[in-house]
């Protein structure tokens, strides 16, 4: 009977669980978490700060679903080490747990940037459950917020916030938001959007100091500004959990190399998720992460599924305002593009040699469907270029 060990309670973690239940009925299988919830959607969180959706409502499965699978659930466990060569994990604690498979999924964490005062109370990332919980008791006692980082998270963590009737102001490195999804026409009209609704940027600056006695009370910037900030959350990319796999000395670099496979450089180990880097690319998101614990869960119970990457589409709302890209989105117009902007809605299509690389769409998705079919096909659009947009 194969012992199969995942590491990590996200959505990889929890995929390949799923899928090696699927082809293997008998094998054990234990997914081992720090964490006190059992796996849940991080991508939620901020409906959880927003007092939107509980603790429960957060879980990918109800408790009864892991007995009914037999899979075995250790949280409020930490693995500190592992040895390859005798097939052990070991938690804090000393405990050895016994692996003939093992999955390491052991996500990532919020990088804080070297801004003086970081560590004061009142300055938070959020990442898992427990950051979530800290963010909403601070937020309760506060008026004022400070979010730094003008990506996906830093905006809906925002805006969980603003909906609990907190001023928020972004502090945003960039030029614009949304710089890996939105060109800079695309983004300033999500930026007056969002200003409609209540929020306030400072968009091209870096925060110099947290100030304030033992917690934050003022965000000072890299022009002079000051800014009222009883709160401060850093969004400002994650670092991939590369400790275990570096104590059981397998292959890194950014993160933890797989293969086509998943597999790292031991063949008994594979990797998914935040932590695994393919091809060069640590995905760092969700739908990824939910492909590779698929396909990575499949090979520790005997498949031979390829991983041959994650096309980089976005498709989800931001504060409430529909948002969609695909490909290139051609920040320095170097390529040809067809582009459609009225009130709130803008349409951008990328093109190369009479070919879709590209798309970006944000308060209309109607055409986002049609337009990505037609760029994962290759079509030919030379003589349908100017019909692109329904309206």
């Amino acid at each position: 009977m194969t012992k199969y060990v995942i590491v990590g309670n996200g959505v990889a973690g929890f995929t390949a669980a799923q899928n090696i239940r699927k082809i293997d009925a008998q094998g054990e299988i234990s997914i081992v978490s720090n964490e006190d919830l059992p796996p849940y959607y991080r991508i939620r969180l901020n409906d959880y700060i927003a007092g939107e959706v509980s603790e429960q409502g957060l879980q990918l499965k109800n408790p009864s679903w892991y007995q009914e699978n037999s899979i075995d659930l250790l949280l409020n466990t930490e693995v500190e080490t592992g040895d390859p060569e005798k097939k052990i994990i070991v938690t804090t604690e000393g405990s050895q747990i016994e692996y003939d498979k093992l999955l390491i999924a052991t996500g990532s964490h919020s990088f804080i940037p070297p801004v003086e005062g970081a560590d004061k109370e009142g300055v938070f990332a959020l990442r898992n459950i427990h950051n979530a919980r800290e963010i909403s008791q601070w937020a309760q006692g506060v008026e004022n917020v400070v979010m730094i980082g003008g990506g996906l998270l830093g905006l809906e963590t925002a805006n969980a916030l603003r909906k609990l009737g907190k001023r928020v102001v972004v502090v945003e490195f960039f030029p614009r938001l949304l710089p890996r999804q939105l060109d800079e026409e695309g983004a300033a009209k999500l930026r007056s959007n969002m200003e409609k609704m209540g929020f306030e940027f400072k968009l091209g600056l870096k925060t110099k100091t947290l100030q304030g006695e033992d917690s934050v009370n003022t965000a000072l910037l890299d022009n002079g500004d000051e800014i009222p900030a009883e709160m401060t959350v850093f969004s400002a990319g994650v670092r991939p959990n590369i400790q275990l796999a570096s104590s059981m000395d397998l292959q890194l670099n950014k993160g933890i190399v797989v293969d086509d496979y998943l597999q790292t450089s031991d063949p008994d180990i594979y990797a998914a998720g935040d932590v695994a880097e393919w091809s060069g690319t640590l995905y760092g998101i969700w739908q990824p992460a939910m492909e590779q614990g698929q396909i990575a869960g499949a090979n520790m119970a005997g498949e031979s599924d390829i991983y041959q990457g994650t096309t980089m589409s976005t498709k989800l709302k931001v504060v409430g305002i529909d948002l969609a890209s695909a490909g290139e989105i051609d920040t320095e117009g170097k390529y040809e593009s067809k582009v459609y902007s009225e009130g709130d809605a803008y349409k951008k299509v990328i093109i190369d040699n009479n070919r879709i690389i590209g798309c970006i769409m944000l308060g209309d998705l109607q055409d986002f469907n049609r337009i990505t079919k037609i760029m994962g096909d290759g079509t030919d659009v030379s003589e349908i270029k100017d019909a692109l947009f329904s309206g």
